[in-house]
């Protein structure tokens, strides 16, 4: 597109504006700064655009006009991940309005990067989704909020919650207490999660009648599940048969979701049930894989700075001895 191309964009009600160019026209100098080539000016209710990525430019702004539209809140966090994908030819307004369950305090929880929306879709279409990746990527918080979502709407009839009881040399037997109080510190992330979008009071009574259920992954031995959303989380700790000991106890009506970070398998030998699972599972109807990213790392910003890093120094280090030669 030529440099001397124009685009206007006209915002429908004053009333938007301010919000739409943040403070201090903060976002306007964003969007600036991430197209270099490009100008804009506002003037009233329209966004006057003009330089090399018009297009792309202009799209973004009514991407953002149309997210106040519907009532998602604005900021620098939410534009950038606008400006991402716009520059993946991705829809903001459709990723970022995607309600997956509305709790009775607080915001609805939605995706936040499209790689969370193709996790979300994909939960939704299958019996058995994969969720693969690093840590904050959202994929144990948006299982829990689908399963929460597919109880709330009856689609089925109770969640299960469970993962393989690895951490740090410790055993279950070790732990203090009953049965709920061993699982719960493998399981508190799911429980947080829960606690965010039901009332810890009600999760309480869940619990008592039989609809949440907890249980560590090797108590899953010999069941059929019916009814259920399952999730097992930190699967990567799971060693191969387990997994597949797990995967043949899903019955009728179920969805299953399965969360893991290859980079962090703890168990000894480093013998993951997801390593190689992918090949060995591609092709089989209503079961899917999903791969997010640090492009898809939803908390500090560091800590998709942190994954990335080690994303890029994932090759072994070669022997003092050999790196020292010649």
């Amino acid at each position: 597109m030529p440099d001397s191309a124009t685009a206007v964009v006209v915002v429908p009600g004053t009333h938007l504006m301010p919000t739409l160019l943040g403070p201090r026209d903060e976002y306007v100098r964003q969007i600036e700064r991430t197209f270099p080539n490009t100008n804009i000016h506002v003037r009233g209710n329209e966004v006057s655009i003009n330089g090399a990525e018009v297009g792309k430019v202009a799209g973004l702004f009514e991407e953002l006009v149309a997210l106040l539209q519907r009532g998602a809140p604005l900021d620098a966090v939410v534009v950038q991940r606008a400006i991402d994908m716009v520059n993946s030819d991705q829809r903001p307004s459709a990723v970022l309005t995607d309600d997956i369950v509305r709790p009775s305090k607080g915001r609805a929880v939605r995706p936040k990067t499209a790689g969370q929306k193709r996790y979300v879709d994909a939960i939704r279409e299958n019996v058995i989704t994969f969720g693969l990746g690093p840590a904050g990527t959202g994929k144990s918080w948006l299982a829990v909020a689908c399963a929460v979502q597919a109880l709330q709407s009856k689609q089925v009839q109770r969640i299960i919650l469970t993962r393989p009881a690895v951490e740090a040399g410790e055993r279950l037997g070790f732990l203090p207490g009953d049965l709920m109080a061993k699982v719960d510190p493998y399981l508190r992330p799911l429980f947080d999660a829960l606690q965010d979008m039901i009332d810890p009071e009600v999760i309480q009574k869940y619990i008592e009648r039989g609809v949440i259920e907890v249980a560590p992954l090797a108590f899953m031995r010999g069941r059929t599940l019916n009814n259920s959303f399952i999730i097992l989380d930190e699967a990567q700790n799971a060693s191969p048969e387990q997994m597949k000991m797990f995967l043949t106890r899903i019955g009728f009506g179920s969805r299953c979701v399965i969360t893991g970070d290859t980079t962090q398998v703890d168990v000894p030998g480093a013998r993951s049930a997801l390593r190689g699972l992918e090949r060995v599972l591609t092709g089989i109807d209503g079961l899917t894989f999903v791969h997010l990213g640090a492009g898809d790392v939803v908390r500090h910003r560091i800590v998709a700075d942190i994954v990335a890093a080690y994303d890029r120094n994932s090759q072994p280090a070669r022997p003092a001895a050999e790196a020292t030669d010649g």
